[in-house]
């Protein structure tokens, strides 16, 4: 035989991971990211799916002949959060997966 209580330990090892990884996943999803620009202009928040939940941009740097330059500053924001998403997966997850599967 091939060791029945090795298999029936190793499937427990295999639940409990998925579970872990299913709270880390939920816990991910339930928690906000905000971007910042420099000097805090531009502020985009993101749930942990990815989804934008507020945009707060800074009056100041409303400049109608400058629309490029808040352009620039909304996607700082922008990235700045999902590039925090990124790593929270990574530090969350990454334990559980190959590198880059996150």
């Amino acid at each position: 035989m091939f060791g029945g209580q090795n298999m029936q330990s190793m499937m427990k090892q295999v639940k409990k991971m998925q579970e872990q990884m299913q709270n880390e996943q939920e816990a991910i999803a339930a928690t906000d990211y905000t971007g910042h620009a420099p000097s805090d202009v531009v502020l985009a928040t993101f749930n942990g799916n990815r989804e934008l939940k507020d945009l707060q941009i800074n009056p100041e740097i409303v400049d109608a002949d400058d629309v490029d330059g808040m352009s620039d500053m909304i996607l700082v924001a922008v990235n700045d959060a999902l590039q925090q998403i990124e790593a929270d997966q990574q530090k969350r997850l990454g334990q559980y997966a190959p590198k880059g599967m996150f």
